[in-house]
C-alpha cells in the first residue's frame, strides 16, 4: 500500500530578506509578525502529529513562508533542533525547508544535511530574466541553476516553485520556465498565479494602471498546460494555488488576481473537459446522420473513471458532467477501482 505523505506546515516570516519583491508582503500571506517561539512549535508539531495515523504515513517537518537559509545561523540551529527528538524517534522522517536561489553555498547544504532535511525548495518564480528584473526579485536565473546544481549535488531532494502572470510573464515563458525546472533536475514544484496583495508594490502598479493580473480563467489554462508538462515528466505538482489563508478568505488583503478556494479542482475540471470533449464531438458527428424521427440526444452514458480521479472527472461544481448532459439524455459518472492515471471507459452506452 502507498503511504500517504503529511506535511507540518511552520511559516517563517520574510525577516531574513533583503529584497523586496513587487508581489511580496510576506505577513499578509503567512499572517505571521514574528519568528514563532519554540513552544508554538512544539505545540503546531504535537497537535498535527496527533491527528496523523501511525502507520502507513510520510511525515515532513516543513518550514515554510520565508528565506530559511538567510536567517541568523544561530536562529536556523534553533528551529531545526527542535525538530531533531521527532526525527530520532521516528515521528518525523525528514525536513523540508524553502528558500531563495542566492542563498545556497555549500556550507549551508552541509550543516542542512547534518540537521535531517530531506527536501531544499527554491523559489525559482520565473526562468526569464526580464520577468525576474520586472519583478525586482534581486537574483537571476543563473543563480537557480547555480544553486539547483548544488542541491542535487549533495544528495537532496530539489523543488523548484513558480509564478505565473508576473510582470512581464507570457504563456510561452511560463512553459520556459517549467521546461527549465524540468530540466534543472526538479522532482517537485508548485506553480502560484500571481495575486495582487495589500500594501505592495504590485498593488501600487495595479492602481495606476500598470500591471493587469490574470483572469482566473487565464490562470487555469496556463496551469492546466503547465501541470501537463510536469506530470509528462515526472515532476510532481504538490501545490496549485495559494494557501487560502485568513485575509485572503475574507477578501482583506486580496486586492485582486485569480485566487480561488478549489484552484487546482478547476485545472483538473478543465483537464477532463478535454478529456470528456470528444464524446460530445463524436455524438455531434452522428446526429447528422440521425432519422428525422428519432428522438434527439436519446442515449444514457455511463463513465468509469478512476476512484481518485471522480471529482475532478465530474468537475467542480458538475461542470463536466453538465456539459455530457447537454447531449445525452442520462450521464453517471462510476468510481472504476482498477482504473487508474486518467483512463475511462464507457459502459451501457445506448
Amino acid at each position: 500500500m502507498k503511504k500517504r505523505h503529511y506535511n507540518i506546515p511552520v511559516f517563517i516570516p520574510e525577516l531574513a530578506c533583503p529584497f523586496q519583491c513587487i508581489y511580496c508582503n510576506q505577513q499578509k500571506i503567512s499572517g505571521r509578525l514574528k519568528i514563532p517561539s519554540d513552544e508554538e512549535i512544539v505545540k503546531t508539531i504535537n497537535d498535527h502529529l496527533s491527528t496523523i495515523p501511525e502507520e502507513d504515513n510520510e511525515v515532513e517537518l516543513a518550514f515554510f513562508g520565508g528565506n530559511f537559509t538567510g536567517i541568523d545561523v544561530e536562529d536556523r540551529r534553533r528551529l531545526l533542533g527542535l525538530v531533531q527528538p521527532y526525527l530520532k524517534a521516528g515521528s518525523i522522517g525528514g525536513i523540508r525547508l524553502s528558500t531563495r536561489p542566492d542563498y545556497i553555498d555549500e556550507d549551508i547544504l552541509k550543516m542542512l544535511k547534518d540537521f535531517g532535511v530531506k527536501t531544499v525548495e527554491i523559489g525559482a518564480q520565473s526562468m526569464d530574466d526580464n520577468v525576474l528584473r520586472l519583478s525586482k526579485r534581486g537574483h537571476t536565473s543563473k543563480d537557480t541553476e547555480k544553486a539547483a546544481g548544488m542541491i542535487l549535488k549533495e544528495g537532496f531532494s530539489l523543488g523548484l516553485q513558480m509564478m505565473i502572470g508576473l510582470p512581464g510573464d507570457t504563456p510561452e515563458s511560463a512553459k520556459f520556465t517549467a521546461r527549465r525546472i524540468i530540466e534543472l533536475g526538479a522532482d517537485n514544484t508548485r506553480i502560484y498565479p500571481t495575486l495582487v496583495i495589500r500594501d505592495t508594490v504590485l498593488e501600487r502598479m495595479f492602481r495606476d494602471g500598470r500591471f493587469k493580473p490574470l483572469s482566473l480563467e487565464e490562470a487555469v489554462g496556463w496551469s492546466k498546460e503547465l501541470l501537463l508538462m510536469f506530470e509528462k515528466a515526472g515532476v510532481k505538482v504538490i501545490k496549485l494555488g495559494l494557501h487560502p489563508s485568513e485575509g485572503l478568505l475574507s477578501g482583506d488583503e486580496l486586492i485582486a488576481g485569480p485566487f480561488h478556494q478549489s484552484f487546482r479542482e478547476l485545472v483538473l475540471t478543465e483537464i477532463w473537459s478535454d478529456i470528456l470533449r470528444p464524446l460530445i464531438d463524436g455524438k455531434e458527428q452522428n446526429t447528422k446522420l440521425r432519422n428525422e424521427n428519432e428522438p434527439e440526444y436519446s442515449e444514457e452514458i455511463e463513465i468509469h473513471v478512476p476512484v481518485d480521479q471522480f471529482n475532478y472527472a465530474v468537475g467542480y461544481r458538475g461542470k463536466n458532467k453538465k456539459m455530457l448532459s447537454g447531449r445525452f439524455s442520462n450521464v453517471k459518472f462510476v468510481r472504476d477501482k482498477v482504473l487508474s492515471g486518467r483512463d475511462f471507459k464507457i459502459v451501457n452506452l445506448r
